[in-house]
């Protein structure tokens, strides 16, 4: 892929950095303050607060007086409408609060997702994990790394376990059917851990405390805000993150649907673990056919 060079990627790391801290700064005011957090249940989609509306406004309010909109799109959880894609090479792909239960019920284990994307793949990532006072930032070939509320930045890498029975699992508590539940319970690994968010669930891999994510869609699909900024921090960081047939994810494609099965891990046993993926899956449905 040809990346059109006149937009600099170590300023925008460094906007999107500052911005993020910005953003997290928000919701840890909302999430140990006594703001109300308004929220209102939305039986498709899953609640929204006002923290998840204060800090989306506050996001693109700081990244379009930098990136004008007449040249940068913005693919946004809480703006986004219609099932056209944003008609511009370069995208930013925005989830100022995701694992909006976990911020509500007070897990500690939700995260921000700011991604900018280049016809269809980000280039330049970031994910706060707020609680843990620390954001991941990469950028596409310069690798991952983790900065702390202090300013200390140090270059991170996945786990070098290279074996599936070696291997953990990180999943939700909840939002498991019982056709994922069969996948992941036969999955010949290690052991589970239960995290929420997918930035937190990534960080996990990150920090070498588990080594697969898997997403399978049911009546419903995570979206692309969901994966921008994870999929970039993690496999610029060593690991990988694709369908299960090894095809790679694409963002704005009007759809904001990541359909189907997604597989992501510390790398080394990717192509395996996909396949084991796709054949558990097979017998599964073929059983619930009979």
């Amino acid at each position: 892929m040809e990346i059109d060079l006149t937009v600099n990627v170590e300023e925008v790391v460094a906007i999107a950095r500052s911005v993020t801290w910005g953003a997290s700064d928000i919701l840890r005011s909302y999430y140990h303050g006594k703001e109300n957090l308004n929220i209102k249940e939305d039986k498709k989609d899953g609640p929204v607060t006002a923290a998840d509306l204060a800090t989306n406004h506050y996001i693109l309010e700081k990244l379009q007086s930098s990136f004008a909109i007449e040249e940068f799109g913005y693919l946004s959880e809480e703006t986004h409408q219609g099932n056209e894609p944003i008609p511009f090479p370069w995208v930013w792909i925005i989830d100022p609060l995701d694992g909006t239960r976990d911020f509500i019920d007070k897990t500690g284990e939700y995260a921000i997702h700011i991604a900018l994307a280049y016809q269809g793949r980000p280039i330049v990532a970031v994910v706060a994990v707020p609680e843990a006072e620390k954001i991941y930032f990469a950028s596409k070939g310069k690798g991952t790394f983790v900065e702390t509320l202090q300013g200390e930045v140090t270059q991170i890498q996945v786990s070098d376990r290279d074996r599936p029975e070696d291997l953990s699992l990180v999943v939700s508590r909840t939002h498991r059917d019982e056709r994922f539940q069969k996948l992941i319970d036969r999955l010949p690994i290690k052991g589970k851990n239960y995290v929420g968010s997918v930035g937190c669930k990534i960080s996990t891999i990150l920090e070498k405390q588990s080594d697969i994510y898997i997403s399978l869609s049911g009546k419903s699909a995570p979206k692309d805000w969901d994966f921008a900024a994870p999929e970039l921090i993690l496999t610029e960081a060593g690991g990988k993150f694709t369908h299960f047939d090894g095809k790679p994810l694409t963002y704005n494609n009007g759809d904001v649907r990541q359909w189907g099965g997604l597989l992501a891990s510390n790398g080394l046993c990717h192509q395996l673990l996909c396949e084991q993926a796709q054949t558990l899956l097979e017998q599964i449905d073929a059983e619930a056919s009979h």
